[in-house]
């Protein structure tokens, strides 16, 4: 499980002036005073400007019980980041057997988890009235698959989806995490603002194909977590290359290394190539991630 578990290192302004100057305006005049401000008053000045600046944006509050967030993201969809997510908190909780890792899908519109983690059936409810995460394979798991059917469309507008986010926030009784994987929507939308500006978050990873189109989106969602102020972990080149199992060619579908230059452009580390494998595929689809069912594997490993 090299690839996932390489996943795991995160690694005075002084104001001079003279006296008062009067400017004529239509008329009449307008005193304007220029004054010489203190260092006491410039420190009080900057943060009421801070003040001002912060205006209307939500506090930043843990989520109970978790001690660590790491947000896996993709800035295009279909790139393999819910994969990611899935083998990354598994990857976790095989090499730390003493830690607790929990799973939330916040993609409310695609939520993958549920199969991905072979789970179905609704979350119980605790004393204090808070969902309980399901759990399969070490790991507890909130999704909004788990309160909807698994056909029904979520056709819902703006403020519905938010306060479904904040339900997956605020209303879960997680326990006792050391780590939170939070597998994120496609884009830099309303979810992903919500998400970064409410809880504090460790890092960020993205997952992109080599391809450019998605290389696009990769840097535009990795640019979207820095001007929040949420540390970029690095990025995962998912899909990387294809080997033909009977002749062991190797083909780049893709594309070579896009994601490679892109990290260098970011000045981003790679933390890992994943090849385009039916083991992963299958594994995914049968609720058998790779890292648990196949350990020894060389998708495994890498």
């Amino acid at each position: 499980m090299g690839v996932w578990l390489r996943l795991l290192v995160f690694g005075g302004v002084s104001l001079r002036g003279c006296g008062g100057a009067c400017v004529p305006l239509g008329g009449s005049r307008l005193l304007i005073c220029r004054r010489q401000f203190s260092g006491a008053e410039s420190e009080t000045l900057k943060q009421r400007r801070s003040q001002i600046m912060s205006r209307g944006l939500p506090k930043q509050k843990p989520i109970e019980g978790v001690k660590q967030v790491i947000v896996v993201a993709s800035g295009k969809g279909g790139v393999g980041k819910s994969t990611t997510a899935v083998n990354l908190a598994l990857a976790l909780a095989a090499n730390e057997l003493s830690k607790a890792v929990g799973l939330l899908d916040v993609d409310v519109y695609g939520p993958s988890i549920p199969k991905m983690m072979n789970l179905k059936g609704n979350p119980e409810l605790s004393q204090s009235n808070l969902m309980r995460p399901l759990l399969n394979y070490g790991i507890a798991c909130m999704s909004m698959g788990f309160l909807v059917e698994e056909t029904a469309p979520l056709v819902w507008r703006g403020l519905m989806v938010m306060s479904a986010i904040e339900k997956l926030l605020r209303q879960v009784d997680w326990g006792q995490l050391d780590y939170l994987v939070v597998d994120m929507p496609p884009g830099t939308g309303d979810v992903q603002l919500s998400v970064s500006q409410n809880i504090p978050i460790s890092g960020a990873v993205i997952v992109s194909t080599p391809q450019d189109i998605a290389l696009m989106d990769a840097h535009r969602g990795a640019e979207m977590f820095r001007k929040v102020h949420v540390p970029v972990l690095g990025l995962v080149q998912n899909m990387s290359v294809f080997q033909c199992p009977k002749c062991k060619h190797k083909t780049h579908i893709f594309g070579a290394d896009g994601a490679r230059r892109l990290a260098r452009t970011l000045d981003l580390d790679i933390l890992g190539d994943i090849p385009l494998h039916l083991n992963i595929r299958e594994a995914s689809d049968t609720g058998q991630p790779i890292v648990f069912s196949q350990p020894e594997s060389d998708e495994s490993s890498l």
